[in-house]
């Protein structure tokens, strides 16, 4: 059975009692987006991963890739346990499907406890298992430019293959920093908002209400709304050319122009990828 591992980026960067606020935070929006998706899913932690079983993986991929803070996601398969054989046993089987005839392929494995043997003896253990259930396909090992790579996590008593890293938006997560105002009246807007999003803030968007339905795909929890007395700061969408045209002195809170050093192609090309939830 598969299993989603999940990473983040910037969150281990902060110190311990931030990073659990984060990571608590980090998990209540993932189980949010789960639950505005329809999919049921289990989630547990331990050390700086997430691993998320779910009903239908290819479906809580599409969710927890929208979800601001993670960095990375992989579809794995675990390992009986974290011993060298059982390692070796399943990179084996994981490959037979995955590899296919006179191609070449490599093993990084990372590693993380006291298992008795370094991330270079599984990388070395994994991919003679991989090249002799696959010797008769005529593949060959090739460390600079593979045609497949196999990856090798192990973390404690807990090993996992899997093929590829699922690049998502990082960031933060939604409702670690402050809640700000968002004008979402054209396309600029929205993706001003949107920036701020990831930057972790709690958005209450005024506007457009297409432009926000696009948003709350990455937020169920968005509200709408001309002001709220809790906001921190209002997010404009505007760039250079029309910087002189705002009066700040308006406002009793700080202004944020996230996309002022946006070329209005980046903002399009930006705008479509929020439009296609990806």
């Amino acid at each position: 059975m598969s299993i989603l591992l999940v990473r983040y980026s910037e969150i281990g960067l902060k110190s311990a009692p931030v990073r659990r606020r984060f990571e608590n935070q980090l998990k209540d929006n993932m189980l949010s987006m789960l639950m505005e998706d329809g999919v049921e899913a289990f989630i547990t932690k331990s050390g700086a991963r997430y691993y998320v079983e779910a009903s239908d993986i290819g479906a809580a991929v599409s969710s927890l890739r929208r979800v601001f803070g993670v960095g990375s996601i992989s579809v794995a398969e675990e390992c009986a346990s974290s011993r060298m054989e059982d390692i070796c046993a399943k990179a084996a089987e994981y490959s037979r499907s995955r590899i296919s005839a006179g191609q070449s392929f490599a093993v990084k494995a990372r590693r993380e406890g006291s298992q008795g043997y370094t991330s270079m003896d599984v990388g070395r253990e994994a991919g003679s298992a991989i090249f002799l259930a696959n010797e008769d396909k005529g593949v060959r090992v090739d460390l600079t430019d593979p045609d497949v790579v196999f990856y090798v996590e192990v973390r404690e008593n807990r090993a996992f293959v899997f093929g590829e890293y699922i690049r998502c938006h990082a960031g933060l997560p939604v409702g670690s920093q402050g809640k700000v105002v968002a004008e979402v009246g054209d396309e600029r807007g929205m993706v001003a908002a949107w920036l701020m999003m990831k930057r972790g803030c709690r958005v209450i968007a005024h506007g457009d209400e297409v432009l926000i339905a696009n948003l709350r795909r990455y937020d169920p929890l968005l509200k709408t709304g001309d002001w709220n007395p809790q906001a921190l700061g209002v997010v404009l969408g505007t760039d250079i050319g029309s910087l002189e045209s705002v009066d700040v002195t308006a406002y009793d809170v700080p202004v944020y122009f996230p996309t002022i050093g946006m070329t209005d192609d980046e903002v399009s090309g930006l705008a479509e990828t929020i439009r296609a939830g990806l």
